[in-house]
């Protein structure tokens, strides 16, 4: 009984040992390191404290000039004066010079959106893709819009095979009863352009099993005929 104990003593006392081991190395290591350790925390005070009050006093400043520029472009763009929305009307800035001016900002990220839609709206359809592409989100609808507006565009430009591919990408990147049968649709459009009828036929089927009082949903039954006719032939 003794012996045991004794064993749970020097096992106790060496873990303390090497607890204080490790607590010296610790001690003799920010010591011989002591003026790094004080500039890489004062490094890492001086980077958080930067964030912070840049985006306090800078970038939130911006934001709020970006988006009372906004306003009028995105009024204009409501009315169809797709010019000036893009350009602006001598007071207010339209969405190019929002990109140009306010570039980190959300408004402006928003803006290559707008500017996107108005030149495919325009017919130029290389600028829709190249602003269109530029532009990121995470919402539920916004972010399906721009890759199915990407679409159109190259589907304007005779690009069918990418128009399909974003189509698809469209449908599937925020699943939902407005943007998802919409672009499944399209996307079966450009399959049949494609000759590619089972994929097509494919699409329809999903429109009628997941979005059935989808508008998509409602006439999707002719187009399942249709194509499975095609497929006979």
């Amino acid at each position: 009984m003794a012996s045991k104990l004794d064993k749970k003593a020097n096992k106790t006392e060496e873990r303390i040992v090497a607890v204080e081991e490790a607590f010296s190395k610790t001690e003799q290591f920010i010591e011989r390191h002591q003026k790094i350790i004080i500039i890489v925390v004062g490094l890492i005070i001086v980077v958080v404290l930067g964030f912070f009050g840049f985006r306090r006093f800078y970038l939130s400043p911006k934001e709020k000039e970006a988006q009372s520029q906004m306003f009028m472009a995105e009024k204009y763009f409501e009315q169809d004066s797709l010019k000036k929305a893009l350009n602006g009307d001598g007071q207010y800035l339209g969405f190019l010079a929002i990109i140009d001016e306010y570039g980190i900002t959300k408004s402006a990220n928003l803006a290559h959106y707008y500017a996107g839609i108005c030149y495919l709206k325009m017919g130029q359809f290389e600028n829709a893709i190249t602003y269109l592409k530029k532009f990121s989100a995470d919402d539920q609808v916004v972010t399906p819009m721009a890759k199915g507006a990407m679409g159109d565009a190259y589907m304007e430009l005779k690009q069918i095979e990418k128009a399909a591919g974003l189509y698809f990408e469209a449908a599937e990147v925020k699943k939902n009863e407005f943007t998802s049968p919409l672009f499944l649709m399209k996307a079966a459009w450009a399959n049949e352009e494609l000759g590619n009828l089972e994929k097509a036929l494919s699409y329809y089927k999903r429109i009628k099993e997941e979005y059935p009082r989808s508008n998509e949903g409602r006439e999707i039954d002719k187009y399942i005929s249709f194509t499975e006719e095609r497929l006979k032939k």
